[in-house]
């Protein structure tokens, strides 16, 4: 096994399995609040993609030269448009049906995610998008035939997932929203009893998703340069895969998820074959379920009688 393939493999399957973690934040905590699968998620990621390319369009007509200060109004710009549709989702389409069967809201996902592909494909047309990288370079570790390559871009992309993810993680355990966000997860009727507003930190919930899901689509884009309206659909299930592995309802979980599978993931693709690489990471999951079904860090659901 050649080290510097194996090195290199590791590097792409961690800022792989970072952006993942980023996404499988958002479906861990929909289910941690309300234990419902959020299927639509994967393409509000989308339309974040598409929001940082409009973005960056606008910003370079009127001229702005700081690569710094351009990529810091796309993300924040794009992480409050993408908010606001992680709050209309919930607010149109899941709060109403808030006493209903559980089958409902599921069957509302799905039909949001069409809405939202068919949107983006009406509105920006079919076609593959691209937009030019802003931060381009790389380091290479090692001589000049065998070397790693680490792209600036990865780094950006592990430096800004993990300082997403500690901030999130601060605001959960040291803030008073956070603290009413884990008690409406732990009893939500409780929660209600004690004083909670239970339907705002649902609300919240969804557009800290898709703040999370805005930041990854901002570093993908910049990353890999093109998407289209389809491209939530794969990374969406490659993303609720990882807080699966993880164990759904934990934050933790969903990044530690992201990076197995990422990591996963690049290794298959580097020493086996690039053509089976999703059937080897959700072969992964699926012996994970079979295993440790509350995934690795989960904990087994314990009914309330």
């Amino acid at each position: 096994m050649d080290p510097y393939i194996l090195g290199q493999q590791l590097i792409n399957g961690v800022t792989l399995g970072a952006i993942y973690g980023l996404i499988a934040i958002g479906y861990t905590m929909v289910y941690g609040i309300i234990g419902m699968i959020n299927f639509a998620h994967g393409d509000v990621y989308m339309v974040s993609a598409y929001i940082s390319a409009i973005v960056l369009a606008v910003i370079s007509f009127f001229g702005m030269d700081s690569i710094v200060l351009s990529l810091l109004i796309t993300l924040v710009l794009t992480m409050i448009l993408t908010g606001l549709y992680g709050w209309s989702i919930e607010r149109v389409v899941y709060r109403p049906l808030g006493g209903t069967s559980r089958l409902a809201p599921l069957i509302s996902a799905i039909g949001v995610s069409l809405v939202l592909q068919n949107y983006i494909q009406l509105s920006q047309g079919p076609n593959v998008q691209g937009v030019p990288p802003m931060i381009t370079g790389s380091w290479r570790l090692g001589g000049a035939e065998h070397f790693i390559q680490v792209k600036y871009m990865s780094l950006v992309i592990i430096a800004v997932s993990f300082a997403a993810m500690a901030l999130l993680t601060w605001f959960v355990h040291g803030t008073s929203l956070g603290r009413q966000c884990r008690a409406t997860q732990q009893d939500r009727r409780m929660a209600v009893i004690l004083g909670v507003n239970t339907v705002q930190v649902i609300s919240l919930v969804f557009v800290i998703g898709s703040v999370m899901a805005a930041i990854a689509g901002v570093l993908v884009t910049q990353n890999y340069g093109s998407f289209d309206f389809f491209v939530g659909f794969i990374i969406g299930i490659k993303a609720f895969s990882a807080a699966v592995l993880g164990g759904i309802g934990s934050l933790p979980g969903a990044m530690l998820g992201g990076l197995l599978l990422g990591s996963l993931e690049s290794l298959f693709s580097g020493f086996v074959s690039s053509d089976y690489k999703d059937v080897f990471s959700f072969g992964v999951l699926v012996l994970v379920l079979i295993f440790k079904p509350s995934g690795l860090m989960g904990r087994p659901a314990v009914e309330k009688v």
